[in-house]
């Protein structure tokens, strides 16, 4: 697309084989971006890389179908405090998880390291397969997990994708042990650049209410005045006072649409934080 005729560069989790590599590819084919590409060891450096530096859009997980928000990329998009900073595009990337290992036995592991997510969407799988007491180590990403296999012992797996098996010569022990089998991330793609409507958006915007009785409400009836399709609501610690919150939410719709920013400007003024965090494309399918 026009919009990012300019991007130089598109980071992402990684290391190589991550989901969120994943979700990059489907977002450069999308919108034809051939630049150089960088993994990020955490999901808050690919932010504040992406927050730092000029020409540049990053590719993070944001929603779970099973786990919800993830916390660290929510957190850490509020926490740069940049208007500029928005959702361009977003994309659910269908998770098919694995049971990794060096051992081809899965009645020998006795350990499994993972991204915190990941485990989370497993749960069944790992109470009824695998021992009560088993060794859980967190990883910053299922592909950093598989990675981390040659430090472990052949009594040590991993949950991550086929690809990640494949890429670190490791073998499948089971396939797709996630306990929904209509499991999906949602991805976006983050940048400093504004978007166009397309007729197939959607808006994020994350706000904080001014403290007195049914503030909340009242934003929420805006909606309801506007006819406005409300996705998702959440909530996150303002970390500035204990009991103060800042919520989320996304809804149809472009901030450009007469609609929409009629309701914009009406909860901006019952806000005492309020920041859009995006208009953008949702890619249903790729082309």
């Amino acid at each position: 697309m026009e919009f990012l005729k300019t991007v130089k560069e598109v980071v992402f989790l990684g290391p190589a084989g991550s989901y969120s590599e994943m979700a990059k590819d489907i977002f450069c084919k999308h919108y034809n971006l051939k630049v150089k590409e960088t993994p990020c060891p955490t999901i808050s450096e690919a932010i504040e890389y992406v927050n730092n530096n000029k020409d540049v859009v990053g590719v993070i997980p944001v929603e779970n179908s099973i786990e919800g928000a993830v916390r660290e990329a929510i957190d850490s998009l509020i926490k740069t405090n940049n208007n500029d900073l928005q959702y361009l595009s977003e994309y659910p990337l269908p998770i098919r998880h694995c049971l990794l290992s060096k051992n081809t036995d899965i009645k020998g592991i006795k350990g499994l390291i993972s991204h915190p997510q990941a485990i989370a969407q497993c749960l069944n799988f790992i109470h009824e397969n695998l021992p009560n007491n088993i060794d859980i180590i967190r990883a910053t990403s299922t592909a950093n997990a598989a990675k981390s296999l040659e430090k472990y012992g052949l009594d040590y797996g991993a949950i991550g994708s086929a690809k990640t098996a494949e890429l670190y010569n490791l073998n499948i022990l089971k396939l797709n042990i996630n306990d929904d089998p209509t499991n999906q991330t949602r991805f976006v793609l983050l940048g400093k650049y504004k978007t166009p409507r397309t007729g197939n958006d959607k808006t994020s915007l994350a706000f904080s209410t001014i403290n007195e009785s049914g503030a909340l409400l009242k934003v929420l009836e805006i909606f309801q005045k506007y006819d406005i399709n409300l996705y998702y609501i959440d909530s996150r610690p303002s970390k500035v006072k204990f009991g103060e919150y800042t919520f989320l939410v996304d809804f149809d719709g472009h901030y450009t649409d007469e609609i929409i920013s009629k309701a914009l400007d009406e909860i901006k003024e019952k806000s005492s934080y309020f920041r859009l965090v995006g208009s953008y494309e949702k890619l249903n399918r790729i082309d």
